[in-house]
């Protein structure tokens, strides 16, 4: 049974920081790209950040970029998102997500194969 489990998430000050952990088990972590999702209150589920199995490449939805950086660990099966400078509008659940796919079509949410249940994110003004 594969499981990604998110931890992390909180409730910080606009400008603060936060570190987002994913821990999966259940799958053969370093041949998979991951990546992370956010669903603010009234939203679609936006893609964030992924990053390649090699852990070589990332990529940015353009709201994020300079502030979120995704990092992976495949010794510890585990994938990262350092979130800084946070915005009221970075407000969501933040989701991890696991694809076959190669990171380039990691952007929609069909080409996800397995998700996390979630870790919310409340920055305030």
């Amino acid at each position: 049974q594969v499981l990604l489990v998110e931890s992390g998430g909180g409730l910080v000050q606009a400008g603060g920081s936060l570190r987002l952990t994913c821990a999966a088990s259940g799958m053969r972590f370093n041949t998979f790209t991951m990546g992370w999702f956010r669903q603010a209150p009234g939203k679609e589920r936006e893609f964030v950040a992924a990053i390649a199995w090699s852990g070589d490449y990332t990529y940015y939805v353009d709201s994020v970029k300079g502030r979120f950086s995704i990092s992976r660990d495949n010794a510890k099966n585990t994938v990262y998102l350092q979130v800084n400078n946070l915005k009221p509008e970075d407000t969501a659940v933040y989701y991890c997500a696991a694809s076959y796919l190669p990171m380039s079509s990691m952007t929609l949410d069909s080409a996800v194969r397995y998700w996390g249940q979630g870790t919310q994110v409340t920055v305030s003004s």
